[in-house]
């Protein structure tokens, strides 16, 4: 993975070369200004993909820990409700 850096001018002066790379990379172009590192410029489906994979993480976090201090049912107990709720759910829409 090579990383793309370029200067803050850029984004003014080139904008549509970095947005190009930025999509056809798929990596982040990082944006100095006074040679430090600033800003990272994403592609907008990376970033939604990466926004969905880090939801996804948190979730999968906060039932680790559910399991952990044992804030979980059974398979058998979760499988029951389910079913229970759309027997419920056919009975009121008869």
């Amino acid at each position: 993975m090579e990383l793309n850096i370029r200067p803050s001018a850029d984004l003014r002066n080139k904008y549509n070369e970095i947005s190009k790379l930025c999509r056809e990379s798929r990596e982040a172009v990082i944006i100095t200004v006074n040679g430090r590192g600033d800003t990272a410029v994403l592609g907008l489906q990376d970033y939604k993909q990466m926004k969905a994979e880090l939801e996804l993480l948190r979730t999968l976090a906060e039932a680790d820990e559910d399991v952990k201090n044992g804030r979980l049912g059974s398979m058998q107990e979760s499988l029951d409700s389910i079913r229970e709720s759309l027997v419920n759910r056919k009975d009121k829409n008869v």
